[in-house]
């Protein structure tokens, strides 16, 4: 049986039915995941896998991630079990980079304070915005991070907006030709826009602290469709209560759903999505095959392409004679 943590595109679904029983959890919780999931041979995971689901499952062979990110799924249990854990990198980079720029155009050309004063004030006072605007062309685009989402943003930055585009990477040696790797600092020093695109660790984890945040540029953009732990959230609010930045593009958060009242929702200058840069309908369905073309390789006795354990495979064919 193949069970998804959450509804998958409809092209998706049908490919997984024919593979064998298809079921989707009645709600993406914890509760609903252990509950539902007993039995499972793979498991598809959109929300985070509870602790203990993979040793209570004698049948788990694979989770499989819909999308890159990998914090949802225990791998230090998975590995010590024989579960094997893929991915489906790259999927989703175009359309998460897409969000990045999109939200950056908006802050920069001040829409959402706009949007806010033509509506409530008038056409004057929305359109009194537009003095303030300023141009994303010809700026310098920091990029914490540079996997899949930070290559692709960096393209469409320098090719279609012709920016200075620097990163920050565990991996300066790799850098594609164009990006400049900087330190950390110099990062925080130079960028206008600063985009959050790395996955979180416990090197990244408040690595944009008030330390940090006083080294920006003074009206400087935030942008984070990383994760939410990688910005230590008082501190930002701190920020951008007091005017050092000029806004700021949320995708992610400590707590998610965010709670209600949280101060965030309060500040004029920031964008916020529940955790949506990576999800259209197009991305979906490009995520969704990736997934059913790595459960058609365990269907066939083979193993994922983009395994991310293989210390779990030894312990995988001996539970499964494969």
């Amino acid at each position: 049986m193949i069970f998804s943590t959450h509804a998958l595109h409809p092209d998706v679904t049908r490919a997984l039915q024919v593979l064998g029983p298809y079921r989707v959890a009645s709600a993406p919780t914890p509760q609903a995941i252990i509950a539902e999931s007993a039995g499972a041979d793979m498991i598809v995971v959109r929300a985070p896998i509870p602790v203990g689901v993979i040793a209570r499952n004698a049948v788990l062979r694979a989770l499989i991630r819909h999308g890159a990110g990998l914090d949802m799924i225990p791998i230090p249990e998975a590995t010590a079990a024989g579960v094997l854990v893929a991915n489906v990198p790259g999927a989703n980079a175009q359309t998460v980079a897409e969000h990045v720029v999109w939200t950056a155009l908006a802050l920069l050309r001040r829409h959402p304070q706009v949007n806010r004063d033509l509506r409530d004030k008038g056409w004057t006072a929305g359109r009194a915005h537009a003095d303030h605007g300023r141009d994303l062309s010809g700026r310098v685009m920091g990029i914490l991070g540079l996997g899949n989402i930070g290559q692709a943003l960096a393209r469409i930055a320098t090719h279609g907006f012709g920016m200075t585009v620097l990163c920050h990477t565990r991996s300066p040696a790799h850098v594609p030709k164009g990006i400049v790797a900087v330190s950390f600092a110099k990062l925080l020093q130079r960028a206008d826009v600063l985009a959050l695109c790395a996955p979180l660790t416990d090197q990244t984890r408040g690595m944009v602290d008030a330390a940090a945040l006083a080294r920006m540029r003074p009206g400087a953009i935030l942008i984070n469709v990383a994760r939410g732990p990688l910005v230590v959230e008082a501190a930002l609010v701190d920020a951008l209560q007091r005017g050092d930045l000029g806004g700021a593009a949320l995708d992610v958060f400590d707590t998610q759903p965010l709670p209600e009242g949280h101060p965030l929702l309060a500040l004029p200058n920031v964008i916020l999505t529940p955790h949506m840069a990576g999800i259209t309908e197009d991305s979906m369905l490009r995520m969704g095959q990736g997934v059913v073309a790595e459960i058609q390789r365990l269907v066939a006795g083979g193993l994922p392409e983009n395994l991310v354990n293989p210390e779990a495979v030894a312990r995988y064919r001996q539970r499964f004679a494969t």
